[in-house]
């Protein structure tokens, strides 16, 4: 019995724990991407800011372009975004991926 509810309760922290995750990365895209990107991922033609909808891109690869930047990017995305951890750049990638 006591086996059963350690695993219950193993499971409910994991699942709040990544529920926890994509609310922070659907906050953090709001805040830092979505004006760019637009608040669904739509890309902003007018601003030459491409879709993030449906990217081939996986999720690690979005995390590092947001945390460390490429040099062969546009600003902002020629360095790291400011005011970003990896962590969060990780949870923005993931939320990204929900994109449809």
């Amino acid at each position: 019995m006591k086996l059963t509810n350690v695993a219950v309760t193993t499971i409910f922290v994991i699942a709040v724990t990544i529920s926890l995750a994509a609310q922070d990365g659907a906050d953090l895209y709001k805040k830092k991407c979505s004006g760019c990107h637009g608040a669904s991922g739509e890309g902003k033609p007018a601003m030459k800011a491409p879709a993030l909808k449906g990217t081939q891109l996986d999720a690690s690869q979005i995390a590092e372009h947001t945390a460390k930047g490429n040099p062969q990017s546009k600003a902002p995305h020629n360095k790291p975004f400011t005011g970003i951890d990896e962590q969060q750049a990780k949870a923005i990638a993931e939320f990204v991926k929900t994109l449809k």
